[in-house]
């Protein structure tokens, strides 16, 4: 596995936008290939399909369940395509700079997060794991540093001046720092402060002694020579 030498490529992952670099891109978009147009694109196909499901479980005759069952499978086919393709960009990216890749560990984010009224659906049923597992498994394939950082306050943390704040957030997508003025959109700013942690984490557990922690090897250095005549 190669050290990240120019740190760390970071992943937002959300219910608006489904992944925002810490480069600002937003995916899927005009940086992925296909039919999937946007983040817009995706949440009306799903709306759509809502909407069908809906229609059909209220008839309950057996043929409405034999088509309910078609739409299910193409959502699956859908999304799980997605979920391939944003992995797939973040690492070639993230190889081609010479970069780790920097997640959330979002066990649990289900049962964690206040979700407006209009987005639990889509919180609910957006495979977060799956999408972490592919990202996983293709950078290891590629042999690209992989660390998942505590999501607690990337949205309300400053990564510039390190201030946290709920006043941070003015609006729904929007930051603007309260002490130093730092604004841009707010799941941008998240991923900046993923791959900061993720720096950080990697730093720690794979280079303590340069963060004075105790290591073998520095243990090992510090020790004096043993003298010839020592038995």
């Amino acid at each position: 596995m190669r050290e990240p030498v120019n740190g760390f490529l970071a992943v937002d992952q959300g219910v608006a936008n489904l992944a925002v670099t810490s480069d600002s891109v937003v995916l899927p978009g005009s940086a992925l290939p296909g039919t999937i147009d946007g983040n817009g694109h995706v949440r009306t196909l799903r709306e759509r399909r809502h909407r069908q499901r809906r229609r059909l479980q209220k008839k309950g005759t057996p043929a409405a369940r034999r088509v309910l069952r078609r739409p299910a499978g193409r959502e699956h086919r859908m999304m799980t395509n997605v979920n391939h393709q944003i992995p797939t960009y973040v690492v070639r990216e993230a190889e081609r700079t010479g970069r780790g890749i920097a997640l959330e560990d979002l066990q649990g984010i289900r049962s964690r997060v206040r979700a407006h009224r209009l987005q639990r659906r889509t919180l609910h049923s957006w495979a977060f794991a799956q999408q972490i597992a592919f990202t996983r498994y293709k950078a290891a394939r590629a042999g690209i540093a992989f660390t998942l950082v505590d999501p607690a306050y990337t949205s309300q943390a400053c990564p510039q001046c390190g201030w946290t704040s709920r006043a941070n957030r003015p609006a729904r997508g929007r930051f603007a720092c309260t002490r130093c003025g730092l604004a841009g959109h707010a799941d941008h700013i998240a991923a900046r402060n993923i791959a900061q942690r993720g720096a950080a984490g990697w730093a720690a557990v794979n280079q303590p002694h340069a963060t004075g922690l105790a290591s073998a090897r520095r243990d090992r250095e510090s020790k004096p020579p043993a003298s010839a005549g020592s038995s």
